[in-house]
């Protein structure tokens, strides 16, 4: 997100700014989250990451259509902060050690990536609204609702596997 590259004059400017960066936020998520299944050892986060990437998909459409619907061709603007989260989760994938360990690093990887997208779905659904885009505001609540669904299923499987340590395995700090 170049921020300082471009120039704001209106909410249309940042809406078409966030638009272009969340595009291919996206993208580079369609990208790292076959790398990610193919690391999960934990078969339902394995099965969550391939469900996700199906949904992504989906979410790149939408986005077309937004831009569809405000009469301007899909683009993308770099996103430099999914740059940097997806490049955490490929430290968590390149990671030695414990599978199931490596796993609840993998959740935590994707929440952060959930998180972020939530925030920017919200932004970019707050603006279509205060520019009077209700159709547009509505698509984008639609894939809103599903990172979020996205997110508590990720804390489901954390809660139910891969964060769980047998008593033996847990670690007191002082």
């Amino acid at each position: 997100m170049a921020l300082f590259a471009n120039e704001f004059n209106s909410l249309n400017d940042l809406f078409i700014f966030e638009l272009k960066d969340i595009y291919d936020a996206e993208y580079q998520i369609t990208e790292a989250l076959p790398k990610m299944a193919e690391a999960a050892s934990d078969p339902q986060l394995k099965s969550a990451f391939n469900e996700h990437l199906r949904e992504t998909e989906n979410h790149i459409s939408r986005l077309e259509s937004v831009f569809a619907k405000i009469g301007r061709a899909p683009e993308r603007d770099t996103c430099a902060a999914m740059k940097g989260l997806i490049k955490e989760g490929q430290d968590i994938i390149r990671a030695k050690g414990d599978n199931s360990v490596r796993d609840a690093g993998l959740i935590a990887a994707a929440q952060r990536v959930e998180h972020y997208e939530m925030a920017t779905y919200g932004t970019v659904r707050a603006l279509a609204q205060r520019l009077g885009l209700s159709d547009c505001a509505q698509t984008l609540q639609q894939t809103l609702n599903e990172e979020g669904e996205t997110d508590k299923k990720l804390t489901r499987i954390a809660e139910s596997g891969p964060n769980t340590q047998s008593p033996q395995q847990q670690t007191a700090y002082a």
